[in-house]
């Protein structure tokens, strides 16, 4: 078991060694991007990308402070669904995934199992699952993101 400053150090140094890698790729838009803070222009929605000791977790987080725009979003990204799913496969649909700070959260998610983020073999795999997802995303996210701007406007 790694202590918390091991689990610290191994955190930052893959965070960055991505940051690195990813600085390679544009956005479909054409454009450079920060892929580890994606800008998805909506108040409260996020990506994220989570690791364990079992798999990696990709995901889009719907969190406004308002319940009502929450289920907005949610309800236009179902709308989008098979469109969604086409460019990044297929993913886990949770509208109330767990309450943060008081929110509601809704989540969608791409999981891979069996990827260990502390086994030293498996970090090609989960940046590789990461970049695939990011891009795809990213190509759903540049041709779509306008119907969610307009939503919270």
């Amino acid at each position: 078991m790694l202590s918390k400053e091991a689990r610290k150090e191994r955190n930052s140094e893959f965070w960055d060694s991505f940051r690195k890698e990813m600085r390679k790729e544009y956005s479909s838009s054409g454009r450079g991007i920060d892929w580890i803070n994606y800008p998805t222009q909506v108040k409260d929605v996020y990506i994220r990308m989570e690791t364990s000791s079992d798999k990696a977790v990709f995901c889009f987080e719907i969190q406004p402070k308002d319940d009502g725009i929450r289920a907005i979003i949610y309800e236009q990204m179902t709308e989008l669904r098979r469109v969604l799913e086409n460019e990044t496969g297929e993913a886990t649909w949770d509208e109330y995934h767990h309450v943060f700070a008081g929110r509601n959260v809704s989540r969608i998610s791409w999981s891979k199992d069996g990827l260990n983020f502390y086994k030293d073999e498996d970090l090609p795999a989960i940046k590789a699952f990461f970049k695939e997802k990011l891009l795809a995303f990213d190509a759903f996210y540049q041709e779509y993101k306008d119907i969610l701007i307009a939503l919270v406007e």
